[in-house]
C-alpha cells in the first residue's frame, strides 16, 4: 500500500545548547520518553507537538526576566503557545526550557543523578503545557500527582521535586 506516510500523534523535539551537548549526552533520548510519556498519559486530543531545549542559567535567567519580570534563573520554564497564526501550528503545545546548571544543583542537593532531575523537570514543564499548575495546594496535588505517575511509568529514580524547588519556577 501507498500513500502518504501516517503523521506521529506525538512530536518531541529536544534542543540542547552547545556548552551543555556532552554533559547530556544520550541523555537527551531519556527527555524525550519523558515528554512523550507524559503526553500519552495526559492524553491530549490530536496530536500534540512541544519542544525541550537544555541550556544554562544566563538564558534561563534572560527569559524569566523578560516574562515573568523575575530576576533569578530557575530550573524550569513552560511557555505555552498563542493560538496558532497558520493551521499547521495548531497542534503545537509549547515549549519547556530547562537549565542544566539548576538542574545538576538540585541533583546534587537530592542525591540523586542529574538525569533524573532534568526527567522530573521536562514532565513538569509539560505538564504545565497541558494546563496544570501548583497555585493552590489543591492543584499542587493535582500536579504533583500527574508528576508521580509519569516518572513512576518511566521507571525514574525521583517522582517529585526536593521540597526547596518546589515553588521557585514556573
Amino acid at each position: 500500500m501507498t500513500g502518504t506516510p501516517r503523521r506521529p500523534r506525538f512530536v518531541v523535539d529536544i534542543a540542547v545548547a552547545p556548552g551543555f551537548a556532552r554533559k547530556v549526552g544520550d541523555g537527551a533520548a531519556a527527555l524525550r520518553t519523558a515528554a512523550l510519556a507524559t503526553l500519552a498519559q495526559e492524553r491530549p486530543r490530536g496530536h500534540a507537538e512541544l519542544a525541550v531545549v537544555v541550556t544554562g542559567d544566563a538564558a534561563v535567567r534572560a527569559l524569566n526576566r523578560r516574562f515573568r519580570g523575575v530576576d533569578a534563573t530557575t530550573d524550569v520554564l513552560s511557555f505555552p503557545a498563542d493560538a496558532p497564526a497558520a493551521p499547521e501550528l495548531a497542534d503545537y503545545l509549547g515549549d519547556v526550557i530547562v537549565s542544566y546548571p539548576q538542574a545538576a544543583r538540585q541533583a546534587r542537593a537530592g542525591g540523586h543523578a542529574t538525569l533524573a532531575e532534568l526527567q522530573l523537570l521536562v514532565v513538569h514543564g509539560v505538564l504545565h503545557l497541558l494546563g496544570y499548575d501548583h497555585a493552590t495546594a489543591a492543584k499542587r496535588r493535582r500536579m504533583w500527582a500527574a508528576q508521580k505517575r509519569a516518572l513512576r511509568g518511566l521507571g525514574a529514580a525521583v517522582t517529585e521535586p526536593a521540597p526547596a524547588s518546589q515553588m521557585e519556577h514556573d
